[in-house]
């Protein structure tokens, strides 16, 4: 055996290659790893929290988008002529608006009912409610509205909202809700209403007046309201009104006029379970089982 071969079988690789880890050194590196493992979880956490939270937005947009076309749809008010599911063309059928109520010293009120300019050949002109200027702002009337399917007694508030339970009292003692038929009916959990009050039974119709809306930052909607529809123009208020069988979800913007009895809740919730005719792109329509007013009177 020559040196050089000898001197090549008793080398040895350098020490650090030979080193094994002590048991400090494997917890520490266990340690490192599980760290890593840490830190990467907590950061596809906050990816997916981030990404839900994006969702959560997309879909409330769509909600309240959703929602808003559905109003707009439901209570297009007297004024348009076109009965257009845009809105655009009820605002610019619109009259000026009406002025809002003021208050005298006698606790009465002053109402101003406009003439509605809007060239609408839908509108019946059957004059406007006497003595505006000493509107009664307290008390209660009672209207019984005999339909085809039933009987409701209406109340009104005439210290909630006086302006409107005066022209409501007014139109029905011209019985100028007799005949016609509730147009329109929306049937979702938190937006439940049958729309009245269009002699034409066409959305389109209404009297030859229009007034201001009576309502409050906290005005809301329960079952067995009765309130006034409008266009989205302001001061628009006429003749339509809506029935609420559920508690429904609405902004503030519909003046609350009065309450239904349970009798005729009941009639309501027969004619919604009943569904809607030919469902419009908005969810709502002519109600499949129709209802007629026959009379709408005062009795108290």
């Amino acid at each position: 055996m020559s040196a050089g071969t000898a001197s090549a079988q008793h080398q040895h690789p350098p020490e650090e290659y030979c080193t094994v880890p002590t048991n400090k050194q494997r917890r520490q590196a266990a340690q490192r790893h599980l760290q890593r493992q840490l830190e990467r979880r907590a950061e596809l956490a906050k990816k997916r929290r981030r990404n839900l939270g994006i969702l959560a937005s997309a879909i409330a947009v769509l909600v309240v988008v959703g929602a808003a076309l559905l109003i707009t749809g439901v209570f297009k008010g007297d004024d348009d002529a076109t009965a257009s599911d845009d809105p655009t063309v009820s605002d610019t059928a619109a009259p000026t608006s009406a002025a809002a109520p003021t208050t005298n010293a006698d606790g009465t009120v002053s109402c101003t009912y406009a003439p509605d300019a809007s060239g609408n050949p839908n509108l019946t002109d059957v004059g406007t409610p006497p003595t505006p200027e000493a509107t009664p702002a307290q008390g209660t009337s009672t209207l019984l509205m005999s339909t085809d399917q039933g009987d409701l007694t209406l109340t009104l508030d005439r210290a909630k909202a006086p302006c409107a339970a005066a022209s409501f009292t007014f139109l029905a003692q011209q019985s100028f809700f007799d005949g016609s038929t509730c147009h329109r009916l929306v049937n979702q959990p938190s937006f439940g209403v049958l729309q009245c009050g269009d002699p034409t039974g066409t959305g389109s119709g209404g009297p030859s007046y229009k007034y201001a809306e009576e309502v409050t930052p906290e005005t809301t909607y329960p079952r067995g309201t009765i309130a006034m529809a409008k266009t989205s123009a302001p001061g628009t208020t006429g003749s339509q009104f809506f029935l609420c069988f559920v508690d429904t979800q609405l902004p503030p913007e519909y003046t609350v006029v009065g309450t239904i009895d349970e009798a005729g809740l009941g009639v309501l919730e027969t004619v919604a379970a009943g569904g809607i005719k030919d469902v419009g792109a908005e969810g709502d329509g002519a109600p499949a089982i129709p209802v007629s007013i026959e009379s709408l009177s005062v009795v108290a």
